[in-house]
């Protein structure tokens, strides 16, 4: 009878071993204070009163980087805020080589985003956000690789400018949409005056069709404005008509 109460100590003691790790986490074990292994997901037993455990959730984590006030390599104070993401790959190193992970790699993210920051002018940071992002990426995972983390991605949201560099912009970009229009103005009555000079050249070895596309030219602006046109023939014109008519009468006249 006295055997049975210490068997019952003995599965009490048994059963308080047992733990249940979910699919997304890791359990690293400690003997008397010595890491021992990694158990999980599923069920699994620790030794009552001589191991213990830590959990680690290996899902990956999204941190917002709050917003930074800090100033570009051309001497202009912005605003930046980003967001992270990161998943633990080494459970072990993530609990042994850092205190606290969450907080070392916002750190260093946030001290890292205002370094890179100050290395670019206000127009690359617009400009070349994508490869900011990756140069930040590769700073980060650098560092925190030995704690057992790896940087997913990073991504910069918001660039706020001050207000008087927004408008200093915006004067800007609308002197350079007028420089384009009066470029491409230029281009076109370049364009015009070469096919116009091309035309002239082929008229001018034949004055009669100079005359017909003038007439023409005529025609068309009474037919457009409705008005009365009066044209001046030019004398070459009306001397080879009256030529014309002469030669025709002479020869209606020897008939």
């Amino acid at each position: 009878m006295a055997l049975i109460p210490i068997l019952g100590i003995i599965v009490v003691l048994l059963l308080s071993g047992l733990r249940i790790a979910q699919e997304y986490q890791r359990s690293i074990i400690f003997r008397l204070g010595r890491f021992q292994s990694i158990k999980g997901p599923g069920l699994y037993w620790i030794i009552p009163m001589i191991e213990t455990q830590q959990r680690v959730d290996i899902r990956t984590k999204t941190v917002d980087l709050e917003q930074q006030e800090t100033i570009t390599k051309d001497s202009v104070t912005i605003k930046v805020n980003a967001v992270l993401w990161f998943k633990i790959t080494n459970p072990e190193n993530a609990i042994i080589q850092v205190a606290d992970y969450n907080k070392a790699v916002y750190q260093f993210s946030v001290t890292a985003l205002r370094n890179i920051i100050g290395q670019h002018t206000l127009d690359e940071v617009l400009r070349e956000r994508e490869q900011i992002n990756g140069t930040l990426q590769k700073i980060v995972d650098s560092t925190t690789e030995p704690w057992g983390i790896k940087i997913e991605m990073v991504e910069m949201k918001d660039v706020e400018i001050p207000e008087a560099m927004q408008r200093a912009m915006a004067r800007e970009a609308e002197a350079i949409r007028e420089k384009r229009a009066r470029i491409v103005k230029a281009e076109a009555e370049l364009e015009a005056s070469i096919k116009l000079t091309q035309g002239a050249k082929e008229m001018e070895k034949s004055p009669i069709a100079l005359e017909l596309r003038r007439m023409q030219m005529l025609s068309e602006i009474g037919i457009d404005n409705n008005t009365t046109t009066v044209i001046l023939m030019p004398s070459d014109f009306t001397n080879a008509a009256k030529s014309f008519t002469e030669l025709v009468t002479n020869k209606k006249i020897e008939n």
